[in-house]
């Protein structure tokens, strides 16, 4: 039975209504085929939603939906070629590990040993060889999440979902099981959607992020576009830690800014802000302790260190407020009081349009 391989997904002005709540509201955006795009954004963001949809669980108010092409808006779930691994597993407690996965040829009419074949086959591929004829309640959470990716994979679908993943696992095998996902989907070049309200998950497994706030598409792009050039507070502030401050653009020449922080004088990509009040988010690394006094560099006395292993959480008290550094390596703790400097490193160092 020759499969149509890895499929594209598209959502075309897609929008989910319940009454009088919008859940998603007039959503665009393309998963290419054999990528792994990541749903990112709080509680209540409209990424659960769009995922089911995709799924076919929901049915968009308006819009269109296609995979592979072919526009699949108004099929049912099971008339779409796309599997879902949900957050809670989902297994049968009363199957064991071969009938779990076996279940969706099995449904398909497959006949028994046909589907005894492809469970066998995929459950060796994500490592459970040998735990055939166990039961889920005799397994470790990690296991209980191969086996339900065991069973979303057996039918090869054009398109994988996952539905927070790893929440059910404590953050140790979180991160294992997480490298499992992306090595899984880069080996058999699957299409995934991921939804996950992490942003250290997303920016470990994805090739592109879509970070969603208030039903609608914040931001997308690369981890590395995102975190260095977050284009709203929302999403500098939703994807790591970041410093938001208010700053002054002096002066923009051939797409340079010259900027304002507080006391000190700081060159920066415009992009393609205007003279005046702007907001600059700085990464906690990408302040540097300084031992040069000019006018580039912001003076501050230390509210706060604390000793992490390898690095130093600091609070720096500055002209523009209390800024949080992290320093790497292992440098000396700093007294509180004591007097500092603070440069601006060369990346993480970015303006962002004022709300």
């Amino acid at each position: 039975m020759a499969k149509a391989g890895p499929a594209s997904v598209e959502f075309r002005n897609v929008s989910m209504r319940y009454g009088s709540v919008t859940a998603v509201d007039n959503v665009n955006f393309t998963i290419e085929a054999g990528k792994l795009v990541t749903l990112l954004g709080p509680s209540g963001c409209g990424k659960t939603t769009t995922l089911r949809m995709i799924a076919g669980l929901e049915i968009a108010s308006e819009g269109q939906i296609l995979i592979g092409g072919k526009d699949v808006t108004k099929l049912s779930a099971a008339d779409r070629d796309v599997s879902m691994v949900f957050q809670s597993y989902a297994l049968f407690p009363h199957m064991s590990v071969l009938e779990n996965a076996a279940y969706g040829p099995t449904v398909k009419g497959l006949g028994k040993e046909v589907a005894r074949e492809m469970a066998m086959a995929k459950l060796a591929l994500v490592g459970l060889k040998g735990f055939e004829n166990r039961y889920p309640s005799e397994l470790s959470g990690g296991q209980q999440q191969r086996v339900a990716v065991a069973r979303a994979l057996v039918l090869e679908p054009q398109v994988l979902l996952f539905d927070e993943p790893l929440s059910n696992l404590d953050a140790k095998l979180r991160r294992r099981v997480r490298e499992e996902i992306r090595e899984l989907q880069q080996n058999l070049n699957l299409t995934v959607a991921y939804v996950t309200h992490d942003q250290e998950e997303a920016l470990a497994v994805s090739d592109r992020i879509i970070v969603m706030s208030n039903s609608r598409i914040a931001q997308e792009g690369s981890p590395r576009d995102l975190y260095e050039r977050p284009a709203n507070a929302f999403v500098a502030d939703f994807i790591g830690d970041a410093n938001l401050i208010d700053v002054t653009i002096k002066s923009v020449a051939d797409g340079q800014a010259s900027v304002a922080i507080g006391p000190a004088t700081v060159p920066l990509p415009s992009r393609e802000l205007q003279p005046g009040p702007a907001k600059v988010a700085i990464r906690p690394e990408s302040l540097l302790l300084s031992k040069v006094q000019d006018a580039s560099v912001l003076p501050g006395t230390i509210r706060k260190c604390a000793y992490l292993g390898n690095h130093l959480d600091i609070v720096v008290d500055t002209p523009v407020g209390d800024l949080f550094v992290i320093q790497h390596g292992h440098p000396e703790m700093l007294e509180q009081g004591a007097p500092v400097w603070l440069s601006f490193a060369k990346s993480g160092v970015t303006l962002i349009p004022p709300a």
